[in-house]
């Protein structure tokens, strides 16, 4: 299973760029996406028969954590390439440009698996720096010059990062020399063995380091620039993908602190750039005049918000986790929608676009659906998460805090909706408009909105063991 998720994007990717067809193409998308949908369930399920030999069993597998990031980007990634026949026609791509899209896609998804499923933290830091070549691919796909500058933005800060977290990586074997080992499963067993001076100064670099890539404040100029250059399909794998996948990888180093019992220092780490994600992302949502910049600070936010819950043991670590997969599923169905927007007004300024709902009825109520969803109005998931985190801060003896929290909230959600509010309900702009969208650009979000309406509602239980077999792996 771990050889066919890994290697089928890759062969897949150099078959298309071969053939240069367009059957190829987009086949090529639905057999991965069947692919990846057969391994979740078979591994959801416990049906552990093999498709092929898992010879790399020493260096990739599937533990419960992974699995839950793994099942969150198969659906994200389901979603995008449906959405993706769209975007081929939107932009008239020709059978070689379509080639080209979907082999970056792949080779991107092929990265996050890898990040997702390593057992070893020096092959993490591998695979997490191939998420940056692939993803700069498909930020600078469209060739116009403001994607040129985000993708060298996005490559510089990004490759600055993930050599900081090369020098954590160093540091951590300084303090577990005699261990002699990067596996996780050995720095878990022998965490307390592990110097704690040099233990504490090699988080402080990997935090950074993969921190970057997560995009949380003050390291995270490059998101906005890029989430909003990159094609809508791409920028929703970026925000509801590539951001999990770091996550995935400061959370395995934050589980050698618990092991080790230093969980307190980790955990002010995360509380503060949480919060300071929320406020970065509060002064800046309300000032933007693009909507796709508007959503890339929405993710910074959220990326807080999760930090925040990881910080508060096991009630917060449950939100983060319940949080992480409203999160990946709201945010892919407004990206996606904005592509909608994009095609029909030409334009990703505020002020472009107004009276959606007349231009494009269904397109105007996903919008504001898909923003009622990441601002986590009930019955969506995200009010349960978001009311979790709140309540484990006062119980954490933060009450100030949560007080705080909800005050960054309201500000953001605020801003955030008067723009979506005056988008879709304000006077018909003079703007040409497109003919409508195709099917292929409304039925992904609304799968998504549903699987989310579903979780909020009454949440099926292998959804919520899954959701508890990640929130426990940290313990």
């Amino acid at each position: 299973m771990i050889a066919l998720i890994l290697f089928l994007p890759v062969v897949l990717s150099l078959t298309g760029l071969l053939a240069k067809n367009k059957l190829v193409n987009r086949s090529n998308l639905f057999v991965t996406s069947a692919a990846y949908v057969l391994v979740v369930v078979l591994k959801i399920f416990s049906l552990n028969f093999l498709i092929l030999p898992d010879w790399l069993l020493i260096y990739f597998s599937f533990d419960s954590i992974g699995i839950f990031f793994l099942s969150i980007m198969t659906i994200v990634f389901v979603a995008v390439s449906i959405y993706s026949i769209f975007y081929f026609k939107e932009h008239h791509l020709n059978a070689e440009r379509e080639s080209v899209y979907v082999a970056e896609l792949l080779f991107f998804l092929a990265a996050m698996s890898g990040v997702i499923l390593s057992t070893h933290l020096a092959l993490l830091w591998v695979f997490v720096e191939a998420t940056t070549l692939t993803s700069a691919l498909l930020i600078y796909f469209e060739k116009r010059k403001s994607s040129l500058e985000a993708a060298w933005k996005y490559v510089y800060i990004c490759s600055i990062g993930i050599a900081l977290a090369f020098v954590g990586i160093i540091i951590l074997s300084i303090g577990s020399r005699d261990l002699n080992s990067l596996f996780f499963t050995d720095l878990y067993n022998n965490a307390k063995k592990i110097n704690p001076f040099w233990l504490k100064i090699s988080f402080a670099f990997l935090f950074v380091g993969l921190g970057t890539k997560v995009g949380v404040a003050p390291i995270h100029a490059w998101l906005p620039d890029a989430h909003s250059e990159a094609p809508s399909p791409a920028s929703a794998m970026l925000s509801g993908t590539l951001l999990n996948s770091a996550l995935l990888g400061l959370i395995r180093v934050h589980e050698i602190f618990i092991k080790a019992g230093e969980q307190h220092f980790s955990n002010f780490f995360f509380l503060v750039t949480g919060f300071l994600s929320l406020f970065v992302s509060s002064v800046f949502i309300v000032r933007t005049k693009n909507y796709k910049r508007m959503l890339a600070y929405s993710s910074i936010e959220n990326m807080g918000i999760l930090f925040i819950g990881i910080s508060l043991g096991k009630y917060g670590i449950f939100a983060a986790m319940l949080h992480t997969l409203s999160h990946s599923f709201a945010k892919a169905t407004l990206f996606l929608t904005s592509g909608n927007i994009l095609y029909l007004f030409k334009s990703k300024k505020f002020d472009d676009v107004k009276g959606l709902i007349n231009v494009d009825s269904k397109t105007g109520w996903l919008w504001v659906i898909s923003a009622l969803a990441i601002m986590g109005m009930p019955p969506f998931p995200i009010f349960i998460s978001k009311f979790f985190i709140t309540v484990a801060l006062w119980k954490a003896g933060l009450s100030w805090l949560a007080i705080l929290f909800f005050l960054f909230l309201v500000i953001i959600s605020f801003g955030m909706f008067s723009s979506v509010y005056n988008m879709t309900f304000g006077d018909k702009a003079d703007n040409k408009t497109e003919s409508a969208p195709t099917w292929n650009a409304y039925v992904p979000q609304v799968a998504l909105l549903l699987i989310l309406l579903l979780i909020g509602i009454n949440m099926p239980d292998f959804v919520s063991n899954l959701i508890n077999n990640a929130a426990n792996f940290l313990k």
